[in-house]
């Protein structure tokens, strides 16, 4: 989890920032520094604009990082800022060497994570992975003494040692923390016995364990199988369902939008759907 959703982006965006150690020695310009300045602010904005267009299924969506990226910038945001919103937002930032290193990288992350990983997209991952080390030793490290601390171990890590752990475990997705802490975030909302939570903790959780075994052993008395919309929701298809709130009245779009749904559907009025 570290490895992928905080270490890796941490370290590139310490690079494109200039905030890396600079040795006395090294002289030369650092010419992937572009996130600074007013460039730095501008971009910080852009990746809080993008809040209004993340479903409310990432709970997390990344706040402005030029503001609050030394203020408990979580892992999920990390990830949905770098690997996520990256590859797009930084294409006019980066130049092109970086910026195509950088989607290899993001390119073999995305793989690492699925929750299923076919045997052709492991070599792909693989091969991607190892491309975007050795690019990032060229562009970065240059084979100089006085930048041996820009190699940390997770660009080790991810070049030679993550595929073969996808291979040993399973893909990434099963192994990532955030299993656990939803299970304890879970386990701790039921605790009822302040006086000796964690003895009540524990018969909790033995007690999830042997409903989770029953309803395997005997699956007839799992009543939660069949699934069902809330009220309100309106089934789209293809995993796509609208869900309330909701306006209570229509509205009627203006100018080119509703001009626009006029000449599709018929009718300027709509109502809007909360997140």
């Amino acid at each position: 989890m570290h490895l992928l959703l905080l270490n890796l982006e941490d370290l590139l965006l310490c690079l494109w920032r200039g905030t890396l150690k600079r040795e006395v020695s090294d002289t030369d310009a650092w010419e992937w520094v572009k996130l600074v300045g007013s460039t730095w602010e501008d971009h910080g904005k852009t990746v809080a604009n993008t809040t209004q267009y993340f479903p409310s299924s990432f709970q997390r969506p990344p706040r402005n990082p030029a503001e609050k990226l030394s203020s408990g910038y979580k892992a999920t945001e990390y990830y949905l800022y770098v690997f996520g919103l990256g590859p797009g937002l930084f294409r006019t930032i980066l130049d092109a060497e970086y910026w195509q290193n950088f989607c290899q990288l993001t390119s073999g992350v995305h793989i690492l994570l699925q929750w299923s990983i076919t045997g052709g997209q492991i070599q792909n991952a693989q091969r991607l992975l190892v491309n975007f080390a050795e690019g990032y030793e060229n562009l970065y490290y240059q084979r100089r003494e006085d930048r041996l601390h820009f190699c940390r171990p997770c660009v080790h890590t991810v070049g030679a040692h993550a595929v073969s752990e996808i291979i040993r475990l399973g893909p990434g997705a099963y192994s990532t923390q955030f299993a656990m802490e939803r299970t304890i975030g879970d386990l701790g909302q039921e605790v009822k016995q302040p006086s000796n939570p964690f003895a009540n903790l524990a018969q909790r959780a033995l007690r999830r364990a042997q409903v989770n075994a029953l309803k395997i052993i005997l699956p007839e008395v799992d009543s939660d199988t069949g699934y069902t919309l809330p009220k309100g929701a309106i089934d789209l298809g293809e995993g796509r369902v609208l869900l309330r709130p909701r306006e209570r009245k229509l509205y009627q779009a203006e100018f080119k939008e509703g001009d626009l749904l006029m000449n599709q559907f018929g009718s300027s009025y709509v109502r809007r759907w909360g997140r």
